[in-house]
Formats: structure tokens, C-alpha cells, sequence
């Protein structure tokens, strides 16, 4: 049998190559709320929420005036960013929406409300919430049912 990994388990953080090291603290610090913890002249940054050591690393050590890689490659899809409750969620997306960025999707996915953009880099970021796990969708026999239904934008900025 195969090990299972503790259900407390977490997925740490995400560090990035992006090409402008500025632009990117920019869209992550601002754009998103997240604080930077430390910036070194190698050409790295570490951001966090709520004091943690950092949630997201940026660097240009490989990618310094880079593009992004093209449609059909491999690489990563998307870094999901927890947000505690919809309120929370609803402020991200404000502050999105203020900053002009372009939003790619949003779904309603039973287990969560999820919205997608892009950042500077054009890596892919949603920002979501969890639903309760007892309001979670099942099926008859009481696995997982998540779904894909359209998320209403407009009444989640609405709960900011």
C-alpha cells in the first residue's frame, strides 16, 4: 500500500522566474495584498500574508528580460491564493479589477468560487475561497461532486 501523505500537509509556497523583478513585487504586493518579507541583490524577493516567512518567491536568476513561455508548453497552470472567507475574496478582486487587470474565467465550483487572471508574467493566478466542507457538493454515494457553474463577479465584489 502506498503511503499517504498527514492530512495537515500544506503546499508551502510558489517561487517564480519572472522577468522584471519590480513589476512583479508591484502586481504581488500591491495588486494582491501580499507583504515583502526580504529582497536580496541576487535578484530575488519573498512576499507573505500575515507574517508567515513568504508565500510567494519571485526571482530573475533564469528568466532577467524573458517572455513567457508559449501556449501548448508545459510549465505551470496557475498558483491558487486561499482567501479566508468571500469578503476577503470579494476585496482581492476589487483590488484586480482596480489595477486593470484582465480577468480569464471565474467559476462557482461547488467546494469553492474561484477567479482566474494572469499576472505580468502572464503565470497563471487564481484567487478563491473554500466553502465549508459540509456544504461541499456530493453525489449518492457521498464522493466528491464538484461542478463548473459561472461565477456572478458582480455580486462578489458587491460582499467587498
Amino acid at each position: 500500500m502506498t503511503e499517504t501523505a498527514p492530512p495537515a500537509t500544506r503546499i508551502g509556497h510558489v517561487h517564480l522566474r519572472v522577468s522584471d523583478l519590480d513589476r512583479a513585487i508591484a502586481f504581488y504586493a500591491e495588486v494582491l495584498g501580499f507583504e515583502v518579507t526580504q529582497r536580496n541583490a541576487s535578484g530575488a524577493a519573498f512576499l507573505s500574508a500575515g507574517g508567515y516567512h513568504h508565500h510567494i518567491g519571485l526571482n530573475t536568476w533564469e528568466s532577467l528580460g524573458a517572455t513567457p513561455p508559449p501556449p501548448g508548453h508545459t510549465g505551470l497552470y496557475h498558483t491558487a491564493i486561499l482567501y479566508p472567507d468571500r469578503r476577503a475574496l470579494a476585496q482581492a478582486l476589487r483590488r484586480v479589477v482596480a489595477a486593470g487587470v484582465e480577468i480569464d474565467g471565474a467559476a462557482d465550483h461547488g467546494v469553492s468560487e474561484a477567479v482566474y487572471f494572469r499576472d505580468p508574467d502572464g503565470n497563471g493566478v487564481e484567487i478563491y475561497r473554500d466553502r465549508a466542507p459540509e456544504d461541499w457538493p456530493r453525489d449518492a454515494r457521498g464522493g466528491l461532486a464538484m461542478v463548473n457553474h459561472r461565477l456572478d463577479l458582480e455580486a462578489l465584489m458587491a460582499e467587498a
